[in-house]
C-alpha cells in the first residue's frame, strides 16, 4: 500500500480494464460548467477560453500581462491541469470589452466574452464535464468499461483524495502528522531527507547531503524550482541544526497544505472503511445534501435511504478539526477508532501549531452524470473514449482509476 493510502475499489467485481490517459492533450478534454450565467452587465469582464498544454495559473500570467493589470485582479472558478485541452472561464475588472475579444495568445483562444457584477472565485463552479480516450487499451473491453460506469452512476463514485494530494512521494501527510504532534525534527526530516526510490539528480544528492548534515551544501543541490527547501537548509546551516527554526522558514500557506494531506489520508482511511456501503444510510450519520453540502442527523435510515437511493443524500466522512460536527453511533465510533489508532482527539486540531483547523465534513461519494463510453480509432490507434460530468471538486481520475483498476497519480484537471 503506497503512502497515500489505496482506497478499495467499489467495482471490484469487475475485471481491470488496462489503458494510458493523458498520451497526448487532446486526449483529455476538461470544460467547466458554471455555477451562474454572466448576466451581462457589471463592471467585471467574463471570458471563456480554450487553452491547451498549459495550467490556470500560466494563463492568468499572460492575460494579465496582455491585458495590463495584476495578475491577482484574475479571478477563475477553479484550477485546470496542463497536460489537457480546457475551456474555463476568468474575470477582470474594469477593461475594454473588445481588448479581451481581440486577445491573441499562444496556446489560449478566446471564445466567449461577457459582463457581470462580481468577480469569479474559486468555488463558482458546479462541476466539470470530461471527455477522455484511453490508450492502449482494448476496444473488445468496452462492456467492462460500461459496467463500471453504470456501478459508479448508480451508486456514486467514492470521494477519496487522489494520490495528488499528497505529493511526488506520497509523504506529504507525513509531515502534517508530526506537526500535530508537534514532531519538527520529524517534519523536517520528511521535507528534507529519507531518500527514496523517486529521488534523482539534484533532488537525490541534495537529500543524501542532508542527511550527512551538510545543510550549506544540500542548499546548493536542491534544485532551482524547490525555493522552499533551499530556504530551510539554509535556516538549518544558520542556526546550528536547529530544525524547528527550519520549519518556521516554510510559509504558513505550505504547511497549511501539509496538515490539509493528513486530513485527508484519515478522510480515505474512512472510504476505505466503507467502501462497500458508500450508498448506505447508518443510525447516526451525518447525511450530506447534494449539491448544497449541509448536513444532518439520519434519525430514521430506512426512510432517509431512498433519498441516498436517489443521490440526493449520501453519508458524509470526517475532514478532523476541533469543531468537526460529529456522527453517533457506528458511524462515529468509526471516525474516533481512525483517528485514536494515530493517538490523536479533535481537540488537538485546536493547538496554534496547526493553525486551529475548525474541520469539516465531506460526502463518502459524488454523483456521476452523463455517463458514456464508446469504442473508436484514429491516426494515433484504437481508444475507448468516455464522458461523463462530475461535480467541483471531484477526481476525473478517479473514475479512470475504478475502469483499470490501478492507481493514477496524475493531475486530472478537476481539483477545486
Amino acid at each position: 500500500m503506497s503512502n497515500s493510502l489505496m482506497v478499495p475499489f467499489l467495482t471490484r467485481e469487475v475485471p481491470g480494464v488496462p489503458g494510458v490517459v493523458k498520451e497526448r492533450r487532446e486526449d483529455f478534454f476538461v470544460e467547466e460548467v458554471p455555477l451562474y450565467e454572466p448576466s451581462g452587465q457589471g463592471t467585471h469582464v467574463y471570458l471563456t477560453i480554450e487553452k491547451r498544454g498549459i495550467p490556470t495559473m500560466e494563463a492568468t500570467r499572460q492575460i494579465a500581462r496582455a491585458l495590463s493589470v495584476a495578475q491577482h485582479q484574475i479571478g477563475y472558478a477553479g484550477l485546470k491541469d496542463a497536460r489537457a485541452v480546457t475551456r474555463q472561464t476568468f474575470s477582470v475588472e474594469h477593461v475594454d470589452l473588445e481588448r479581451v475579444i481581440g486577445l491573441e495568445l499562444p496556446n489560449i483562444r478566446v471564445m466567449s466574452v461577457s459582463r457581470h457584477g462580481n468577480k469569479l472565485r474559486i468555488g463558482h463552479l458546479k462541476g466539470n464535464r470530461f471527455v477522455i480516450r484511453m490508450r492502449r487499451t482494448d476496444p473488445k473491453r468496452l462492456a467492462d468499461v460500461r459496467a463500471v460506469l453504470e456501478v459508479l452512476a448508480r451508486r456514486g463514485l467514492p470521494n477519496a483524495f487522489g494520490p495528488q494530494r499528497f505529493g511526488e512521494r506520497g509523504d506529504t501527510w507525513q509531515v502534517g502528522q508530526a506537526m500535530l504532534r508537534q514532531d519538527w525534527d520529524e517534519c523536517v526530516d520528511v521535507l528534507l531527507g529519507r531518500p527514496g526510490p523517486s529521488d534523482y539528480g539534484g533532488i537525490l544528492e541534495a537529500r543524501q547531503l542532508y542527511e550527512l548534515g551538510r545543510y550549506a551544501e544540500a542548499a546548493e543541490a536542491w534544485p532551482w524550482a524547490f525555493r522552499m527547501e533551499k530556504r530551510a537548509c539554509r535556516a538549518l546551516a544558520k542556526a546550528g541544526g536547529s530544525k524547528a527554526r527550519a520549519f518556521k522558514a516554510i510559509d504558513k500557506q505550505i504547511k497549511r497544505f501539509y496538515i490539509s494531506a493528513y486530513q485527508s489520508r484519515l478522510f480515505n482511511r474512512v472510504v476505505a472503511e466503507r467502501i462497500d456501503e458508500l450508498d448506505r444510510l447508518w443510525l447516526g450519520d451525518l447525511a450530506y445534501r447534494h449539491p448544497q453540502g449541509s448536513v444532518f442527523t439520519v434519525e430514521d435510515p430506512a426512510c432517509e435511504q431512498p433519498r441516498c437511493d436517489a443521490m440526493e443524500i449520501s453519508p458524509s466522512g470526517p475532514i478532523f478539526g476541533y469543531r468537526m460536527s460529529q456522527p453517533t453511533g457506528k458511524a462515529g465510533e468509526m471516525e474516533s477508532a481512525v483517528l485514536a489508532e494515530d493517538g490523536f482527539a479533535l481537540e488537538d486540531f485546536r493547538s496554534a501549531a496547526v493553525y486551529r483547523i475548525k474541520g469539516a465534513r465531506r460526502a463518502l461519494r459524488v454523483p456521476i452524470g452523463e455517463v458514456a463510453a464508446e469504442a473508436g480509432a484514429d491516426e494515433h490507434g484504437e481508444f475507448i473514449k468516455l464522458r461523463f460530468f462530475l461535480p467541483a471538486g471531484s477526481y476525473a481520475l478517479s473514475v479512470v482509476r475504478e475502469i483499470c483498476k490501478t492507481d493514477v497519480g496524475d493531475e486530472d484537471g478537476s481539483e477545486e
